[in-house]
């Protein structure tokens, strides 16, 4: 009797951590002081204003992961008027996609006033970014650097780059 009891409490303690250990999609809003990792389906449901220095804002930390946008906006702190005056400052994107593969960014949605990039994919595979709208960053709007097969759709970059890195768009 006694064992089958002590079975049964390491069942239900065997199911109760591996239910501790799945997270719920993150709902994300308001200000960002320190770089966000998500690892779950994540979504806006507010206007995000970043004040993470020289680094990014959100970080997808997990492969297979999507962020949808929702028609909301994500800002930095770049200049409003001129996206950077003077130089930009390295790894202060908006949205950053290192060596993972399937991630997902998903507009509408605007990324402003970044002092890197906007949306950055680094060494990732098949990621998708759509209808993502990406304007006044210092570096690129949406910068693609090593891994393929990326979708990019239905996306719009404007004011992006500066006098000294004129890169601009996509």
């Amino acid at each position: 009797m006694w064992l089958r009891a002590d079975t049964c409490v390491a069942a239900l303690l065997s199911a109760l951590f591996m239910c501790a250990g799945r997270a719920e999609a993150v709902d994300i809003g308001g200000t960002i002081s320190s770089t966000l990792t998500i690892t779950v389906d994540s979504q806006l449901i507010d206007d995000v204003t970043c004040t993470v220095v020289a680094a990014p804002c959100i970080a997808i930390g997990a492969p297979h992961v999507t962020l949808q946008l929702n028609g909301f906006t994500m800002s930095g702190q770049a200049d409003p008027q001129t996206g950077c005056s003077g130089t930009g400052t390295g790894g202060e994107n908006g949205i950053d996609v290192n060596t993972q593969t399937g991630v997902q960014i998903r507009g509408p949605g605007l990324v402003k006033q970044f002092r890197g990039f906007g949306v950055r994919l680094q060494n990732s595979m098949a990621a998708m970014v759509t209808n993502v709208t990406v304007s006044t960053s210092c570096f690129s709007g949406i910068f693609v650097s090593g891994g393929s097969d990326h979708v990019l759709d239905g996306n719009v970059a404007v004011r992006n780059g500066h006098v000294t890195n004129p890169c601009g768009g996509i």
